[in-house]
């Protein structure tokens, strides 16, 4: 691009004051101005599609952008901007060959991509765009963070530690370097670790926003609640804008008060300086929604929603409250989204989840095999499939849940050193009693009703009772790959014979506690296994406490009720595929319901890690 004249780089300037000091429809109003005087200048024209893209007029900042593009098709910035607005719109398509054009000269673009191929599990080409940028000394700390998370997803884990300790050790005094060991240490739940190196970045004057987010990460994963709360809030003071750290605070203060006032109180305090910001907006619909509250979640986004240019992803967020109290509204605002922008997966899904609410299982079924046909594993999309064929009377719903041949319940043995599983037991709860607040709300976001569940992974937990666990569940889980065998269906098609373990929690429902049916989107075997359990449980002549198999976890028409239960027992732990529909009966009882969960994905090197 040529260089810009001097009264257009000073128009240029005054116009950056505006967008700095968030006055967007003067800028708006002096680029379009800058925009007719210098038509053949193209970073005015760039920009004043991101003011219209701000202010909601999201067609037109396209075809500016597309403009621009004509203009000089090799400008890195307009590249990038055009990239990062089509992901927005669900255009994964065409968005990465511009961004990787973009992303040769671009760390921002590297970083838009980077988050897109995380965000779509594919990792190896995310590791692939955001390593050479990550090879430099005092790298983006958002590019860090895609670096170790791309590595982190292929079990990489203790390589990115390695890179960032080296890195660290030939810098010892940059706490920029301390602050890239520790993203790679709490990736790896090395939490006491990572709080140290995290908590000297910032005594030696590294005290940014992402510095304090880190921080408190790491003070979560340790269940430093009130620690990491304060931390959360020194970052928001800092970038109130920093959405993961609006979610973890309103996590943290919703599981310490149980109250969505309390527990959206910043992000409210944001939207009254940032009130054009759908992220922020969508962040609290989907909180409110987490919390149980999904018409409040609606009733947040109704207005934006309302709009003729509503952005596609803000019409699926509040698609996904109307979901749960009427299936018809969030199938009109999938359809919104979808004619605005074609190939967008998330908008898809909704339409299918919404079209078995209205009782067009037909039309859903054909939606979900073309979704199916790029995305095979996707744990949900197979739901939905099978959902569509129960209401359809398909045969094929019978061999995919097959609850006789794939749910396993198996008792597991103790493991060395104890002698018996009750001392082993006994010895496991006070190891999981310890990492449950004694009077937390439920996690948002999750399933379960009246009770807590663990922040941290188990699967990687220091607690060598909790390894023992671990290590018990081995031969139950071959026995189970090796019961299943080989095949061509979703579950047995990925059977290598070995496996991994992707993500491991603990859940303690309390009296009337119950999980809502649900499904394990990234998994391909989850579990459940009984550590603690009220004697109602083996007692009752009803199914209270049972695991249940087939209601599902989206409204259909007609209303499908449960086919399987399994009643639990101490010391039982049961394998099944992600995809099957599964939840909890509520119980009585004066003793909680204790358990351990997991999932597992295949590892093609036939051993667990």
């Amino acid at each position: 691009m040529e260089p810009l004249p001097p009264d257009l780089l000073e128009s240029m300037r005054r116009v950056g004051a505006l967008l700095q000091s968030g006055d967007l429809r003067d800028a708006h109003d002096r680029l379009a101005e800058l925009v007719a005087q210098h038509p053949e200048a193209v970073e005015p024209l760039r920009l004043l599609a991101g003011t219209k893209q701000a202010l909601g007029d999201i067609d037109d900042a396209e075809a500016l952008l597309r403009r621009a593009l004509v203009k000089d098709p090799n400008w890195a910035p307009t590249l990038a901007t055009l990239g990062e607005l089509l992901l927005s719109r669900g255009r994964g398509d065409e968005a990465e060959p511009l961004l990787q054009r973009a992303a040769l000269r671009m760390p921002q673009a590297a970083l838009a991509l980077a988050r897109h191929y995380n965000g779509a599990q594919r990792a190896s080409e995310a590791l692939a765009i955001v390593a050479p940028f990550c090879a430099v000394e005092n790298a983006e700390v958002e590019l860090v963070t895609q670096h170790v998370t791309a590595l982190a997803a292929l079990g990489r884990h203790e390589e990115a530690i390695a890179i960032y300790r080296r890195r660290s050790e030939i810098s010892p005094s940059s706490p920029a370097a301390a602050h890239a060991l520790a993203i790679a240490l709490d990736a790896a739940n090395r939490h006491a670790e990572a709080e140290q190196v995290a908590h000297s970045a910032l005594i030696r004057g590294h005290h940014t926003a992402a510095a304090c987010f880190t921080h408190a990460r790491s003070l979560i994963g340790l269940g430093e609640f009130d620690r990491a709360e304060a931390a959360l809030r020194d970052c928001l003071r800092q970038n109130p804008r920093h959405v993961e750290a609006q979610n973890h605070l309103a996590r943290l203060v919703w599981m310490r008060t149980g109250d969505a006032t309390q527990t959206t109180a910043m992000l409210d305090q944001a939207l009254q300086t940032f009130a054009n910001d759908d992220t922020l907006r969508a962040t609290k619909a989907a909180i409110l929604q987490g919390a149980g509250d999904a018409r409040g979640a609606y009733a947040c986004l109704a207005e934006q929603a309302g709009k003729p240019q509503a952005a596609p992803a803000l019409l699926v967020r509040a698609g996904l409250a109307a979901l749960e109290f009427d299936p018809s509204l969030s199938l009109a605002l999938a359809e919104r989204a979808l004619r605005a922008s074609p190939a967008n997966e998330p908008a898809k899904n909704l339409r299918v989840a919404s079209l078995l609410g209205v009782g067009d299982a037909r039309e859903a079924l054909a939606q979900t095999e073309e979704l199916l046909s790029h995305t095979p594993d996707d744990q949900y999309l197979i739901a939905l499939q099978t959902t569509a064929w129960r209401l359809l009377d398909d045969p094929r719903y019978d061999e995919l849940c097959d609850y006789a041949q794939l749910v396993v319940p198996q008792p597991l043995q103790a493991p060395a050193p104890w002698t018996d599983m009750a001392g082993f037991l006994a010895d496991l709860k006070r190891s999981l009693d310890r990492l449950h607040p004694a009077n937390g709300h439920p996690l948002l976001f999750q399933s379960l009703r009246h009770g807590t569940e663990t922040t941290d992974d188990l699967a990687r937990s220091s607690d060598p009772v909790i390894q023992a666990l671990f290590a018990a569940f081995d031969t139950p889980i071959r026995q189970y790959l090796a019961q299943i065998g080989r095949g061509s269906d979703p579950i047995r098609r990925r059977n290598c014979g070995g496996y991994r373990f992707n993500g491991a929690w603990s859940v303690r429902l309390r009296t009337s506690g119950f999980h809502n049916n649900h499904v394990h989107p990234r998994g391909w075997i989850s579990s459940a296994c009984y550590i603690d359990l009220p004697d109602s449980i083996a007692t009752s002549s009803t199914p209270e406490g049972c695991l249940a198999f087939g209601a599902p976890g989206v409204t259909t028409t007609p209303a499908l009720p449960a086919e399987h239960l399994l009643r639990p027992e101490v010391g039982m732990l049961v394998l099944f595929p992600s995809y099957l529909w599964h939840g909890t009966v509520p119980f009585t009882g004066d003793r909680a319901r204790l358990t351990v969960a997991f999932d597992v994905l295949p590892d093609t090197h036939g051993k667990n890690v």
